[in-house]
């Protein structure tokens, strides 16, 4: 888990090694996330990575894999210097119905002539920006999903009010052990493009998401000690690469 600050206060990113896969494709369905970080652009140019200015100080950057991020060369007014993320919907207006008047997040931002609509449940906290793209929104094979905490006694409300309106409910509410930590209580919706969403109950989510202060040291120690070569070995398998 990524992010520039702890999970109840940031935005993060789940980055995740899959045993077995040398490449995805790539869908329409994520459309890039906006973080706004003066130092992040200066790190770009520093590390010679790729980027491409779009407008005055708004640069457009890919991750490995395709990716997109967007750069501000600014410093964020908010806490968490990720802005936004945005996701392509097929119908904005069916969509701005789901999220804002049955999952009840608040609309910022709108504009019809261009088609997107700025979402969010609190004011200094990142934001999702749906966008119209006019077309059936093709999740390829790395789709992942978004995921928000609230208190775990909204969780069963959540999931009646899914089933009241006829919406998809991919995961019905249930506990998760984690050994050693806490069991934390989840419920997986699908929008009506198939974005995966998450709720998961915030007081043990809590205590799950402790920042490590080692996280950094070993993160780096177990990508240096990388056994996926060993892994496929084991499996009789070739390792693919992307």
């Amino acid at each position: 888990m990524v992010g520039f600050g702890p999970e109840d206060s940031h935005f993060v990113a789940e980055l995740t090694y899959n045993y077995g896969v040398g490449r995805y494709r790539l869908g329409n369905d994520f459309l890039g996330m906006t973080i706004a970080s003066s130092q992040a652009v200066n790190n770009a140019k520093r590390l010679q990575w790729p980027i491409n200015e779009i407008s005055s100080g708004f640069y457009e950057t890919e991750a490995p894999g395709g990716y997109k991020f967007f750069l501000e060369e600014k410093e964020s007014s908010k806490k968490d210097p990720v802005m936004k993320v945005a996701l392509a919907v097929s119908n904005l207006a069916k969509s701005r119905v789901f999220w804002s008047e049955l999952l009840g997040m608040k609309v910022y931002e709108e504009d019809k002539g261009q088609q997107r609509v700025l979402l969010g449940f609190q004011d200094d906290q990142c934001k999702l920006e749906l966008q119209g793209i006019g077309q059936t929104v093709d999740h390829g094979s790395a789709f992942g999903r978004i995921a928000f905490s609230c208190p775990k006694k909204q969780l069963p409300d959540i999931e009646a009010l899914m089933k009241k309106e006829n919406q998809k409910i991919l995961t019905p509410l249930l506990s998760l052990e984690t050994p050693g930590k806490a069991t934390v209580q989840v419920v997986i919706l699908a929008d009506p493009d198939g974005h995966e969403i998450c709720f998961v109950g915030d007081e043990a989510f809590r205590e799950l998401s402790q920042v490590d202060p080692k996280g950094e040291a070993l993160l780096d120690e177990n990508m240096a000690a990388d056994k996926s070569q060993e892994w496929f070995a084991k499996h009789n398998i070739p390792k693919p690469s992307a």
